[in-house]
């Protein structure tokens, strides 16, 4: 039988960490979240090109990472309202999802922690933490440290996110030229 408690040990630890996965928003209540004013949303999926994606990497100073980009245009009838992006970065094992609300002029409206599955550092979903992203662009202090504070416990989930929020508006800055 104590052959069997090491093994369980393991079996329990795995069941406790997959336990502490959240869902807070779905994509849908995420556009909700971000652009309330919207009445329509509309899928319009990126691809980049190689020179785009080697614009992105300059701008944004961190790998623009892949080609294919899953997001949504907002609009109040005729009007586009922006952009939202939705992205996974790596936390410190596991993935965090997160929505990007970009105003059409590309400035950054909202950020949306959309799952987050570690078992530290969910600090970041903090709306305060998140505020600080708001109205930067993708050369404005938008770096740990240079306009965005890191979070004690969390550092790798700032650090990814901000990468992440970083790169999706140097997407947008060479997309739509703002």
């Amino acid at each position: 039988m104590n052959q069997l408690a090491p093994l369980s040990l393991v079996l329990l630890a795995t069941a406790s960490s997959h336990a502490l996965a959240t869902q807070y928003l779905s994509p849908e209540q995420a556009q909700q979240v971000i652009f309330p004013e919207a009445t329509l949303f509309k899928a319009q999926p990126v691809q980049l090109t190689l020179d785009q994606m080697k614009q992105v990497e300059k701008l944004a100073a961190v790998p623009a990472r892949s080609v294919s980009w899953r997001v949504v245009q907002a609009y109040k009838d005729d009007k586009l309202l922006g952009y939202i992006f939705f992205d996974d970065v790596i936390g410190k094992f596991e993935l965090i999802s997160y929505a990007v609300g970009l105003q059409a002029d590309g400035m950054v409206r909202q950020v949306e922690i959309m799952a987050y599955r570690e078992s530290h550092g969910f600090e970041i979903r903090n709306a305060n933490w998140r505020k600080q992203f708001v109205g930067k662009s993708a050369g404005a202090g938008m770096q740990i440290g240079d306009g965005i504070a890191n979070i004690s416990g969390a550092t790798l989930s700032c650090s990814h996110v901000t990468d992440g929020v970083r790169r999706i508006a140097a997407i947008v800055q060479v997309l739509y030229k703002k």
